[in-house]
């Protein structure tokens, strides 16, 4: 999973603390892995709407509450 001292982003805490990896994360989004792992440790990253699109999309099957907002600052 995380190693000590990794930072970590909304994202990547979210999936951390559900038992999820960055791999898990890109599968079931179908975003490039290197996209994915900078979403989940680079809290300064923005991606595009598209691909915040997919991630929320597969964030939901873990939570179908969550929100845009609880992760991105748009």
């Amino acid at each position: 999973m995380w190693g000590l001292g990794k930072p970590q982003s909304k994202v990547g805490k979210f999936i951390a603390k559900n038992g999820y990896s960055i791999k898990d994360l890109s599968e079931a989004s179908k975003v490039n892995r290197n996209t994915t792992s900078k979403i989940c440790s680079d809290s300064t990253y923005s991606p595009t709407a598209n691909t915040i699109k997919k991630i929320m999309k597969a964030l939901r099957q873990i939570d179908p509450n969550v929100k845009v907002d609880d992760f991105f600052d748009l």
